[in-house]
């Protein structure tokens, strides 16, 4: 159900701003989004995992924080992020 360090590497490698980036906002949206729905197709196995639940809801939201910083920083890279993944807005 989690993430393992290889894909985790190629989404940093996809969306790093710098050689060396792995917390740039780009970076970080594109972790939560693969995050996010490798829990979602948990959560429709297994209906009534609360915890796991509570935990997709406070990746959701912590994404849309970190969506609506880099639009408010830098709206061509945010568009950018946002047609790479494949997310509505």
């Amino acid at each position: 159900m989690s993430l393992s360090t290889v894909e985790k590497k190629k989404i940093v490698e996809t969306f790093a701003l710098a050689d060396n980036d792995t917390g740039s906002s780009p970076v970080q949206i594109a972790v939560l989004t693969k995050k996010i729905k490798l829990l979602t197709e948990h959560m429709k196995e297994n209906p009534k995992d609360f915890s796991s639940k509570r935990g997709l809801l406070k990746m959701v939201s912590k994404r849309r924080r970190l969506l609506n910083y880099l639009e408010r920083v830098d709206e061509v890279k945010y568009k950018d992020v946002i047609d790479r993944l494949g997310l509505k807005r």
